[in-house]
C-alpha cells in the first residue's frame, strides 16, 4: 500500500544554520541554509519576514527577493 506524501508546507523555522520545514502530513526537513546563499547571508529578521505562496507550495522573502519551491527541497 503506497502513502501520497503532501508538498505542502504549513511552518517555518530558522535555528543556527538551517531551517526547518514542517508539512501538512507531519513530516519535517532540516535544510542547511548553505544550500541558499541568500538566506545564508541574511540576519535573522530577515529570514523570519517570509510568506507562502501558492497555498503552502512555495516560500518567498521580499526583502531577499528569494523564492523556494517546497517540491525542490524534496530533492
Amino acid at each position: 500500500m503506497s502513502t501520497k506524501k503532501s508538498k505542502l508546507v504549513t511552518d517555518l523555522f530558522f535555528k543556527e544554520d538551517e531551517m526547518i520545514v514542517y508539512y501538512e502530513d507531519g513530516r519535517e526537513l532540516t535544510v542547511p541554509l548553505e544550500c541558499f546563499p541568500r538566506l545564508r547571508d541574511a540576519h535573522l529578521n530577515q529570514l523570519q519576514n517570509w510568506r507562502f505562496i501558492g497555498d503552502g507550495e512555495g516560500i518567498h522573502w521580499e526583502e531577499l527577493d528569494e523564492d523556494i519551491l517546497v517540491e525542490n527541497l524534496l530533492g
